[in-house]
């Protein structure tokens, strides 16, 4: 890559963040002006040289000391130095071969000028996999086939041969579920976006993540339940590819768990969201989604990038069954939140939320309290609370099963995942 950014006098660099997680690691170098750069791969060993044009070494140094993780899955160490007058060379050693992305932000928040670093290994992380995480378990109403073991390579997508419910099942009348059910878990923002922050100093990014955990642990518990998170540590997703992820292991739903912020503390309660394309359904249901929209903006997106994702609109969709469903869902979910805390809403409100739009996936946002309100926040931070929270989410959803038993998967539906 030639040299990029914008020309200026030696700077300081005042932070730098190393995100590491399997889907990929984020290196931010953030300074007071655009960093002049240039990116080389280099092979045999692999590593990737970054030069920093007009930027103080010293900063540079004290920035970078320990920032390397032992557990980092693609970089194994970073190091500094003089390459030239006016020239810092940053040299990363690789643990395997990799496709780097880079690319230049704006100041937007807290942050300054940004220089975003993203190392991806060269063969993609396949979300199906964590699917082998948890093993089909043979009963009454499952699929007899077994899971392939993780040695074996995943199928692009897995369509099983359902049993057909039982007769006696059929003449009661009850709803059969006669395959694994899969629910992608979304702990909202993460890495550089830290959401919503209390003032007792949580974070949004923190307490979400804590909640999917332990939403996913009690989704697993089920023998005809699975759950898949979109991300399972502190760092960045673009909301597109949270959506992306719910389509490429078929979801039956999508739940995306946040914690609220006001500009006034004394708002409180829980809530719940779905999709909407005609408008938002209250001036603070509009506010909250241009918010939560905005996270692609603070945690920092590749604009250059063409993703076909990124390109769908609701005008291209086909978004009336699952907005229904969605609404569905919201409300079996949020009448087990009122067990737990006051609702802020006691009915589903709606909103243009980008992580609300897969076009063949159920899906609702869950406010589960206002971490703005110092009550509420402390609440978030109590492993209790953070339990019942998790508790009530799940027992919604199988009050949305019982009455919305899942279709079967057909290979159309799998095939279509991936257009």
């Amino acid at each position: 890559m030639a040299f990029a950014g914008g020309a200026g006098a030696a700077d300081r660099v005042s932070a730098v963040r190393v995100w590491p997680a399997q889907d990929y690691t984020r290196i931010t170098i953030e300074a007071d002006k655009p960093i002049r750069h240039e990116l080389l791969l280099v092979k045999n060993p692999e590593r990737l040289v970054l030069d920093l044009e007009n930027v103080d070494l010293a900063s540079v140094r004290q920035e970078i000391a320990g920032k390397i993780l032992p557990d980092d899955p693609y970089i194994g160490q970073m190091r500094a130095g003089r390459y030239k007058p006016g020239v810092v060379r940053l040299v990363f050693d690789l643990k395997t071969e990799v496709k780097p992305q880079i690319f230049l932000l704006k100041p937007v928040g807290e942050y300054g000028h940004r220089l975003v670093l993203d190392v991806y290994p060269l063969v993609p992380v396949d979300p199906l996999m964590a699917l082998l995480q948890k093993p089909e378990v043979k009963g009454e109403e499952q699929s007899a086939e077994p899971a392939p073991s993780a040695a074996q390579e995943a199928p692009k997508f897995a369509v099983r041969a359902e049993p057909a419910p039982k007769a006696e099942a059929i003449a009661k009348g009850r709803p059969v579920v006669v395959r694994l059910m899969t629910i992608v878990v979304d702990a909202g923002h993460g890495g550089e976006d830290p959401g919503a922050k209390g003032r007792g100093g949580s974070r949004e990014k923190h307490v979400t993540l804590t909640i999917a955990r332990k939403l996913k642990a009690i989704i697993d518990a089920e023998p005809n339940m699975r759950a898949v998170l979109t991300r399972d540590g502190d760092y960045f997703i673009p909301l597109q590819v949270r959506v992306q992820k719910a389509r490429r292991v078929q979801a039956d739903l999508f739940v995306s768990v946040h914690a609220d912020a006001f500009i006034k503390p004394h708002a409180r309660g829980s809530s719940v969201f779905a999709l909407s394309e005609r408008g938002a359904t209250s001036t603070a249901a509009k506010w909250l989604a241009k918010r939560e929209n905005d996270a692609d903006l603070i945690g920092g997106v590749n604009l250059d990038l063409k993703d076909r994702y990124l390109a769908m609109t609701l005008a291209d969709l086909s978004l009336t069954a699952q907005i229904n469903d969605s609404l569905k869902l919201g409300k079996a979910v949020l009448s087990e939140l009122g067990g737990v805390n006051g609702l802020h809403k006691h009915d589903v409100e709606q909103a243009g939320f980008a992580v609300l739009k897969a076009p063949d996936v159920p899906s609702i946002l869950v406010e589960t309290a206002f971490i703005s309100n110092p009550d509420e926040e402390r609440k978030l931070n109590d492993e209790a609370y953070q339990d019942k929270m998790a508790q009530a989410i799940f027992k919604g959803i199988k009050r949305y099963f019982a009455k919305n038993p899942p279709l079967a998967k057909s290979t159309l539906a799998a095939i279509r995942a991936t257009d």
